[in-house]
């Protein structure tokens, strides 16, 4: 055990006292945190989701061993009889088609309950999340959760390559489990182009009461759910595709579904919560509010270093939170969102009121950077770090994982590229676009149906080679630490995403990488992220521990380039079959394809 005041301290020398028990609970839940890697020599007892023992030294003895789990685990019943099982929150949600008008003229639009954005998911660390989704659109659908890891259940991601598509008239419900997380996230529409027409909205994950916040409780939070948008609906964007066309410039910038005149309201003097969502289909943004600082407390689920911006570059994907606090002259202020990286440069306007104004808003717009400057955008993301003190979803600080001093088990060199294809438009992975079989992948993979997947189709190399079609999978053991080099040799900005796990942003740079750019990475106190942006003509770098076991998308948050195969998968596994590791498929599992009349 650890030695800590509150811990009885054992070494090799020492016989193990006959029981123990922990009276502490928050420090009980700090040495519950502590999960290490059994393929580095380190036992790990698990009960359930629980950490009970961490002991680096070898035991003396089986009978040591054996006195010490029973104690715990004494310990453990004790402490699951004081503590009710994690809440449950039940929802059901509509798909349906409505006529909406964002830009000015009537389209088509994807309702969740006839709301765009869909209804907002404001949960609690470790909630369990009942969601039941009719489908009465006329396609196939499925919901997404972006950066929500589904701890051992990646039947719940609700990708091609987890899940078979909830039919038209059909319904189907998901259970997600928020476990061991905080934060800003979003959900949309994973099939076809739908994602195009909405079918998204914004989840708020808020910290257990008893985890401190490293902040002052906000007064309220507003989320703000930004995305480039087309008065085309997702068919006539899917039918442009799909004949080997690219997608013209989108027509306007939307913040939560309006491109002008949204309000947020305030009391002076008091701090509120921003949250920003990128949830558009291919364009970076940057946000800004007239007369205001933005403090920047969270990322990628994780408390950062408070720093203030005068505005934030949001990727493709992306979701973070600020503090603002309302010390102006009580008045309106605007607020803009601008596209970045782009000619023409699209944007959307709001207002921040406070509570007592009699003034409108009035005076320059807030300018951001250069469109172009991409320098600018890399400096912003270099300076982002993680509060390595404060807790997230655990008692125990967030720098209490040393992962710049694990030892790296596999290299991942990722090069994105665009393509021709059977004289058709495709974007592929090192040469490799990716095509969705019949069957998800995670249902073969389960019921040992072969002929869906090839874990030899990797390509590894990342030269420049003609394109072909496939279902590129990459396997790794349950813990492997893994290093994945994202190289875009392209003249756009890329966003990029990994399902199921977070990862330690740890270095950007233009040109080619190298292996001596590993000198250079923040090995102490990187941001974690699960979505990053990757400049052009540039790399950037992330380190990731796959604790998490499932099969797991890797996907372009750009959307025409994942719907045109710029995706693929990460297979984590080991030889276990225990729900310690990984649960069984639902019950309620929907089969399609091979796997059609299997038994869950």
């Amino acid at each position: 055990i650890f030695s800590n005041s509150h811990f009885h301290s054992i070494s090799t020398n020492q016989s193990p006292p006959q029981s123990f028990c922990f009276f502490d609970s928050a420090l009980f839940l700090s040495l519950l945190q502590f999960e290490e890697d059994y393929y580095s020599k380190k036992l790990v007892y698990q009960a359930e989701n629980f950490i009970i023992l961490r002991y680096n030294h070898k035991m003396r003895s089986r009978s040591m061993m054996l006195q010490l789990l029973v104690g715990v685990l004494a310990c453990l019943g004790a402490v699951m009889v004081v503590d009710a099982e994690d809440p449950y929150r039940y929802f059901t949600w509509v798909v349906t088609y409505g006529t909406i008008s964002p830009l000015g003229t009537p389209q088509q639009g994807i309702l969740i309950n006839g709301q765009l954005p869909g209804p907002r998911l404001d949960i609690v660390t470790n909630d369990n999340v009942i969601i039941n989704v009719i489908n009465k659109i006329d396609q196939p659908f499925l919901l997404t959760w972006n950066g929500i890891k589904n701890r051992k259940s990646s039947w719940q991601d609700g990708t091609l390559g987890t899940n078979c598509p909830i039919p038209p008239g059909r319904n189907f419900t998901y259970h997600v489990q928020v476990k061991d997380q905080i934060g800003t996230f979003m959900y949309f529409p994973s099939l076809q182009m739908h994602k195009a027409s909405g079918g998204f909205g914004g989840i708020n994950m808020y910290t257990r009461p008893k985890i401190p916040l490293p902040f002052a409780q906000p007064a309220d939070d507003f989320h703000l759910l930004i995305g480039d948008w087309y008065k085309a609906g997702h068919k006539a964007l899917q039918s442009t595709l799909d004949s080997g066309r690219k997608l013209a410039f989108p027509d306007g910038l939307l913040i939560n579904g309006v491109q002008r005149g949204i309000k947020f309201t305030g009391d002076p003097g008091k701090t509120y919560m921003i949250r920003l969502s990128n949830v558009g289909l291919s364009t970076s943004i940057n946000f800004r509010i007239q007369g205001h600082k933005m403090k920047l407390v969270e990322m990628g689920g994780s408390h950062t270093i408070q720093q203030t911006y005068d505005s934030l570059d949001v990727h493709v994907g992306q979701s973070l939170s600020v503090l603002v606090t309302l010390n102006q002259p009580a008045k309106d202020y605007f607020i803009v969102a601008s596209t970045r990286f782009t000619s023409p440069v699209l944007t959307s306007t709001g207002y921040l009121t406070y509570s007592n104004s009699r003034v409108r808003a009035s005076g320059s717009m807030p300018v951001g950077p250069s469109a172009s400057d991409v320098p600018w955008s890399m400096n912003q993301a270099r300076s982002f770090r993680c509060n390595m003190t404060a807790s997230a979803a655990r008692p125990n600080p967030q720098g209490t994982y040393h992962y710049g001093s694990e030892k790296i088990v596999t290299t991942y060199r990722l090069s994105n590229s665009e393509a021709k294809i059977n004289g058709k438009l495709r974007y592929a992975i090192n040469g490799m676009s990716y095509v969705n079989p019949d069957t998800p992948l995670k249902l073969a993979d389960w019921f040992n149906i072969p002929g869906v997947f090839d874990l030899k189709s990797y390509n590894k190399k990342t030269a420049a080679t003609p394109a072909k079609l496939g279902t590129p999978v990459v396997a790794n053991l349950l813990h492997d630490f893994v290093e994945i080099i994202f190289s875009n040799r392209e003249n756009t900005i890329q966003s990029w995403y990994l399902a199921g796990n977070d990862f330690w942003i740890v270095g950007f740079g233009p040109l080619k990488w190298t292996a001596a750019q590993r000198k250079n990475y923040n090995a102490v106190d990187a941001p974690k992220g699960y979505t990053i942006q990757v400049y052009p003509k540039s790399w950037t770098a992330i380190l990731v521990s796959l604790d998490n076991k499932g099969m797991w998308d890797l996907r372009s948050q750009i959307w025409p380039r994942r719907y045109l195969g710029q995706e693929m998968y990460v297979k984590v596994w080991n030889d276990e079959k225990s729900l310690y590791t990984e649960y069984n498929p639902p019950k309620n599992a929907l089969l399609c394809g091979k796997a059609r009349g299997q038994h869950v």
